[in-house]
């Protein structure tokens, strides 16, 4: 196996472990204020990795990357966060990872006035049936014989809104991308997601010196630890790297094997139900994903 297919594997391994440790993190203290940690510290440890690159934001980047910043990490995971504490692991990651091509090309479409031909279309019309199945058995009792909870549906929709906000500010943030080093955008746009998601945390939830105590207590402790070191420094690096080296379509495959790794371990964990359902919509929606990732065919 080569570095790189090795990298790929350890980078959907934690991709898709992450899940796990924002369910159990999120049962002990308030979801928001969890990424407001997560965000906070990884955001930090970022900018001190950037080093002297740190500084080298243009001016004129400014109002453009605390906006892309709020949307991509403030927003996106305020709502991912309390959507996965109150939906299985499994499905919320279905959900994030499968509907990120769909929702980018929607993005495109409404902000560049990027043409969206029949083969995406296609993906789009896909990806909506694919999610009416998942939330079938939540909202209607579906295929199933695992009667759905209500309020998962609720937390299934917080995800697949959190990511829609997170392909815009993708996509707004293209304009940037080019005019400051990698891990300089990265670190700013993850500590002012982090620093928004503490205003949102003070707004919304009540946390208390229970729950600043939980931090540096089992199990809290050790989920921050993967959630910053794997899921945002290691992840991170590796893709990047691989985005290098391999381009946007072979790096962006983890979105197929990252959620079945969550699925396989909400449901070996913490006995989540994936019954008919969540199955026929798992493979409408990586359908769609792989329609919307296709490279286009290059002219003769």
């Amino acid at each position: 196996m080569s570095r790189n297919a090795a990298l790929f594997a350890v980078m959907c391994l934690v991709w898709g472990l992450t899940w796990l440790p924002v369910k159990v993190g999120a049962a002990h203290v308030p979801p928001v204020f969890l990424a407001a940690v997560r965000f906070s510290i990884a955001g930090a440890l970022m900018l001190v990795w950037a080093g002297r690159d740190m500084p080298k934001v243009p001016a004129g980047a400014w109002p453009r990357l605390i906006g892309t910043a709020l949307l991509l990490n403030t927003v996106n995971y305020a709502l991912l966060f309390w959507g996965t504490a109150h939906a299985p692991t499994g499905l919320a990651a279905i959900v994030n990872f499968a509907t990120i091509p769909i929702f980018t090309l929607l993005a495109s479409r409404a902000i560049e006035k990027e043409r969206i031909e029949a083969r995406k279309l296609a993906a789009i019309g896909l990806g909506t049936v694919g999610l009416g199945f998942l939330f079938a058995t939540r909202a209607l009792g579906g295929l199933s014989v695992v009667q759905g909870d209500p309020q998962e549906a609720i937390g299934l929709a917080a995800v697949a809104a959190g990511t829609l906000f997170y392909c815009t500010g993708a996509v707004l943030s293209r304009p940037i991308a080019g005019t400051m080093p990698t891990l300089t955008l990265a670190g700013w746009q993850t500590l002012i997601g982090g620093i928004g998601l503490s205003a949102v945390s003070l707004a919304v939830e009540t946390v208390g010196s229970a729950d600043f105590a939980a931090l540096v207590q089992w199990p809290v402790l050790p989920c921050i630890a993967f959630l910053v070191v794997g899921g945002s420094l290691m992840g991170f690096t590796i893709y990047m790297r691989l985005l290098r080296d391999w381009g946007a379509f072979r790096a962006g495959l983890y979105a197929f094997v990252s959620p079945a790794i969550a699925v396989g371990v909400g449901v070996a964990v913490l006995g989540e139900p994936f019954g008919l359902s969540e199955a026929v919509g798992a493979v409408l929606m990586f359908g769609a994903a792989a329609i919307a990732l296709k490279r286009p065919d290059r002219p003769r």
